[in-house]
């Protein structure tokens, strides 16, 4: 057989040899209508010309038409063409020939061509026969065909071999799209394992080969290209991949779109791409559309989404589900979609499952899913197991899991935490937990941090006149924090340090919040700062509020009002609560003032 030489081939859905520099195709029209070309190959083969015969016939394999192209790739392979060869291959495949179509293929492998060795290689695997394809594959990437590299990159990958990631790299190289995506993913869970490719650098690559991806149409190349975006904070140029991936069919991409517009505001956009992916089969998109039509009150609605979630398998519908339950007061419905959704592995939905029990006295019960769901990476189950056994006094399991929910940042356990390092004098970890709990937005763990910090303070000298106030303190900030979080004993401290300073409004300001709020100190030291003002009778009113609430001093300051004015009844009904309420000394005194008013009003 004669050398065959390079011809017109077609390689498009992995059986035609695309047009490249390896096997050039020769069929080009140029300006002439596709039939004076086609009718000008006809009586050119006809004349026993080759290469048209091999171009005719790719034409006609083109078309669809194969009963008229196998004459002429017969006659062309016959004529020693290796491109009518693998061309021929390809018809018998579409015929269900498999067997003679790889023949054929062999063939024109044999003779040079990386398409046909592509496709051979590609028939092989699809008989299991690996050895055989790998050789057929690697022939044809070695020639450089782009399909070959990526078929050969797509077995050693799935056998494991190290050397799936250079071929893999050649197909990207060369345009392969999938290739780019496929080695976007592998950098990406290169970076994710942090293995020898610094993280940086491997999510860097990784975006690159995402973008080429996508810019070729690969829409979940888009979806995760604007994905990493999104995270950057680039969240337009994301919008605008998600949009592509979305417009492409891709429901994922959909979603993500839907949760951008829904957090620049623009709900109803949001509710349309939800439902385009939701019908798609997209389960968290029907769940964020079941949770729009719940803030909207629409439960009928909402719980028909919640379905349509847990039907595309998501777990997430059956929780929310049992939420939606549970706010109607549907106990009984709500614990079953949470025990549904928790023993698929839901951690939150354990956790309600849990405290649903709970609350129904059922502690046995409810003990083993805070534990599923803590050890699932619950952070509230966590801490709402320390409760549990702290509840029990059982105090050394309860701050084990109270330690476990700190250190995922959960601010009411670092308070705990704090708390239980403070009772055993270590206030260097005490200090660490209750930072982290002020700093979670914990007003007690700022309150407590505060009086932390205000005990080793050195006593300050008093100011002269003139002398500019210090800046204040970091103890004095984090009272401050507690107090405008609404923490009474924080609000009445930081009045005490304004009423130091002279700021007396601030001060009043401070008290009466505390006070308003039901803090009886605050409601004395108000009273306080409104008599030391001249206003007595107004002090009088908060002193009453703070001594019907228990406060031993306020009963004593008002008996002493009382007596002053000549109401020696008062006085004394106020004398007798300040000698009930104590402490020793106000006892002792107001025993004094009661015996003094008694004596006149018997005189």
């Amino acid at each position: 057989m004669d050398v065959m030489g390079d011809k017109g081939t077609l390689f498009e859905t992995g059986r035609f040899v695309q047009p490249s520099g390896a096997e050039p195709v020769r069929d080009e029209l140029g300006d002439m209508g596709e039939a004076v070309e086609e009718t000008r190959l006809a009586l050119a083969a006809q004349s026993g010309d080759a290469e048209a015969s091999s171009v005719l016939g790719a034409m006609l394999l083109r078309r669809g038409d194969l009963d008229a192209a196998e004459p002429h790739l017969r006659a062309a392979t016959a004529a020693g063409d290796r491109a009518a060869a693998n061309n021929l291959g390809v018809l018998l495949h579409q015929r269900g020939y498999a067997d003679e179509a790889a023949g054929w293929w062999r063939i024109a492998a044999v003779a040079g061509s990386a398409a046909a060795a592509h496709a051979l290689g590609r028939h092989h695997r699809e008989r299991g026969d690996e050895p055989a394809a790998e050789y057929w594959l690697r022939q044809s990437a070695e020639q450089g065909h782009v399909l070959g590299a990526y078929a050969l990159a797509d077995l050693l990958e799935h056998r494991g071999d190290v050397g799936a990631e250079h071929w893999m790299r050649a197909a990207a190289e060369r345009g392969h799209r999938e290739a780019a995506y496929r080695l976007a993913r592998a950098l990406d869970r290169t970076a994710g394992h942090g293995e020898e490719t610094p993280a940086d650098n491997a999510v860097a690559e990784a975006e690159q080969w995402y973008r080429q991806a996508a810019a070729r149409g690969h829409r979940r190349a888009a979806l995760h290209l604007g994905a990493i975006l999104e995270k950057r904070g680039e969240l337009r140029e994301a919008g605008r991949w998600y949009l592509t991936s979305a417009k492409d069919g891709e429901p994922q991409a959909a979603c993500a779109l839907g949760f951008l517009l829904r957090d620049a505001g623009d709900t109803e956009s949001a509710a349309v791409w939800w439902l385009r992916a939701a019908q798609d089969g997209d389960g968290n998109a029907a769940n964020a559309l079941g949770a729009l039509h719940a803030e909207r009150g629409e439960t009928q609605t909402a719980e028909r989404w919640y379905r349509a979630a847990l039907d595309a398998g998501d777990d997430n519908g059956a929780y929310n589900l049992g939420l939606l339950c549970a706010e109607q007061g549907r106990t009984a419905q709500a614990e079953q979609w949470y025990r549904r959704a928790a023993y698929a592995g839901h951690r939150e939905a354990a956790n309600a499952l849990a405290i649903l029990l709970l609350r129904g006295g059922d502690t046995t019960g409810a003990e083993p899913w805070f534990s599923k769901a803590a050890e699932a990476g619950s952070v509230d189950a966590a801490f709402n197991l320390g409760i549990l056994y702290a509840g029990r006094d059982e105090d050394a399991m309860a701050l084990r899991w109270y330690e476990r929910a700190a250190a995922a940042g959960h601010a009411e356990a670092a308070l705990q935490v704090g708390i239980a390092r403070l009772r055993e004098g270590d206030e260097q970890e005490a200090e660490r937990h209750l930072r982290c709990a002020a700093g979670g937005g914990s007003a007690e763990g700022a309150y407590r941090l505060a009086a932390l910090l205000d005990a080793r303070r050195p006593l300050e000298p008093a100011h002269e006149l003139g002398e500019i106030v210090h800046e204040k303190t970091e103890c004095e900030e984090w009272y401050e924090r507690a107090a405008s979080q609404g923490h009474r004993r924080a609000q009445v401290r930081v009045g005490m340090l304004a009423s130091a300073r002279g700021d007396v409004v601030e001060a009043a300001r401070w008290y009466r919040a505390a006070a308003e709020a039901g803090s009886r100190n605050g409601a004395f030291n108000l009273g306080l700062l409104l008599a030391r003002e001249g206003s007595e009778p107004e002090a009088a009113v908060w002193w009453a509020r703070a001594a019907n609430a228990g406060h031993g001093r306020a009963a004593l300051r008002l008996a002493l009002v009382y007596a002053r004015r000549g109401e020696l009844a008062e006085g004394q009904k106020w004398a007798d609560r300040a000698v009930a309420l104590g402490p020793t000394e106000v006892a002792e005194r107001a025993g004094r003032l009661r015996d003094a008013l008694r004596e006149e009003l018997s005189a």
